[in-house]
């Protein structure tokens, strides 16, 4: 990628420094929370830059909210403050799930909409009902959240207040935390960082447009990050010095199961939506590396990037898109359980390639069958 004011190579030494990218992806970001929790309990890794996108954006902020929690404080018990962190924002989402599940229609919480349930449109059906029903054309037949909701009532965000400090996380310097949402008025993605990390850019960052109001930024308005970034690269490129990124994916590229259902249809268009933009920058960090390799570029402005991946594979296929909008506890700590073992087996095989190599095959996985044969 290029970067005519590339900052200068990352210090070498004894652990490994990389940058994290966090996909969005409601509830099956707890898969991300296990993943980060494994990597910081396991403590050989330094963390340099972390972008994230709708849930990867609430994991990026929690983690980033521990860490300035313990600004000063010993590398171990940084560490420990970012697990707590974590821990305390999904029990925050169960507790949220749980109380939002004792109410009915207008009166439930919205919290559950944020990780992809419609529970406030369609009354006490169940979550993943109400998803294939709104993928489907219920939306559209329903009335928009400028009509249900016109006073934009929204607890999540005051939630997501009492979680993080933004104003001591705009001051941390240890981490640089990146957010992508969507502005409505170009579909360009914007990100958000340093003082113009609050929480409504968080929330613009999750801001399903079927389902809460557009969220206006100084002036402009913006929707769910996932549709220009899921999560965006290029902070990461641009304006960190490793040339580590650690993706953390969590909305599977390939299904080998032909999806016949409606729900099952609505369920894997809606997955290659939200992969879309990320296919996309793959695709150009494989081509500038490949150049790059072929000394046809100059390696002083332009940077090769080392990607690397972690996701659940066949065990996470397992859950549906559907899901993603389930807050029980059961869900949440399994899918945590099961981003930790995924976590701690790819630090058994893939640690050694951290500031070596590419751990990830790109082009295989990312390239389209055209592009592939002429590599």
């Amino acid at each position: 990628m290029t970067n005519t004011s590339a900052p200068a190579p990352a210090p070498s030494g004894s652990r490994p420094v990389v940058n994290l990218a966090l996909q969005g992806g409601g509830s099956h970001g707890a898969f991300t929370w296990g993943v980060l929790d494994a990597l910081l309990e396991d403590g050989r890794v330094d963390f340099e830059g972390i972008s994230g996108t709708s849930a990867g954006a609430m994991n990026a902020v929690a983690l980033a909210h521990g860490f300035a929690q313990a600004q000063g404080k010993p590398l171990l018990a940084a560490q420990e403050a970012a697990r707590q962190s974590l821990s305390d924002f999904w029990a925050g989402v169960i507790d949220m799930g749980a109380l939002s599940n004792s109410l009915t229609g207008a009166h439930k919480m919205p919290l559950d909409l944020m990780f992809g349930g419609l529970s406030v449109l369609a009354g006490t059906s169940p979550p993943s009902q109400i998803f294939s029903d709104t993928m489907a054309g219920y939306w559209t037949k329903s009335l928009s959240p400028y009509q249900s909701n016109p006073l934009d009532i929204n607890p999540l965000r005051k939630f997501l207040e009492r979680q993080i400090d933004f104003e001591q996380l705009a001051a941390y310097r240890g981490l640089k935390v990146f957010v992508v949402a969507t502005k409505v008025s170009t579909g360009k993605a914007e990100i958000f960082c340093g003082p113009r990390l609050t929480a409504d850019a968080v929330m613009a960052s999750a801001c399903l447009p079927t389902v809460f109001q557009a969220v206006d930024i100084e002036g402009e308005h913006y929707w769910d990050g996932g549709y220009s970034g899921n999560p965006a690269i290029h902070p990461l490129i641009y304006d960190c010095r490793s040339a580590d990124v650690l993706l953390v994916q969590i909305n599977p590229i390939r299904r080998d199961k032909l999806p016949t259902s409606a729900a099952g249809i609505l369920d894997r268009l809606n997955e290659i939506t939200f992969n879309s933009a990320l296919m996309a920058e793959m695709r150009a960090i494989d081509f500038v590396n490949r150049l790059l390799a072929q000394g046809r570029l100059d390696a002083a402005r332009y940077k090769n990037v080392l990607m690397h991946r972690i996701d659940g594979g066949g065990a996470l296929e397992a859950y549906t898109a559907s899901t993603k909008s389930e807050t029980d506890a059961k869900l949440i700590h399994a899918l945590r359980d099961l981003g930790r073992a995924c976590a701690q087996a790819w630090l058994g095989k893939h640690y050694p390639a951290l500031g070596v190599e590419c751990s990830v095959n790109i082009a295989a996985d990312y390239l389209d069958d055209l592009r592939l044969k002429a590599v």
